[in-house]
């Protein structure tokens, strides 16, 4: 864990003290769950592995699909 120090308005302050008090909890724990939602929902989010597993490089297959696919799991 890494320590920092952060600034607040004496009413946000205040408010925060009341909160965890009302909450039986430390001040810091509720800072620190606050930064973590804070990262977690504005964090990037990563692609699924799998997305563009099947990329062909070709433009075209969308309106070719039919035509490409003429003849497919018939018999030969």
């Amino acid at each position: 864990m890494q320590k920092t120090t952060v600034y607040l308005e004496e009413d946000a302050y205040r408010r925060l003290k009341q909160i965890a008090r009302a909450r039986s909890r430390p001040p810091a724990e509720m800072v620190r769950e606050a930064v973590a939602e804070f990262a977690a929902r504005h964090a990037p989010r990563r692609k699924a592995r799998s997305v563009g597993a099947g990329h062909s490089g070709r433009r075209d297959l969308a309106g070719r699909a039919e035509e490409l696919l003429e003849g497919f799991g018939e018999d030969r």
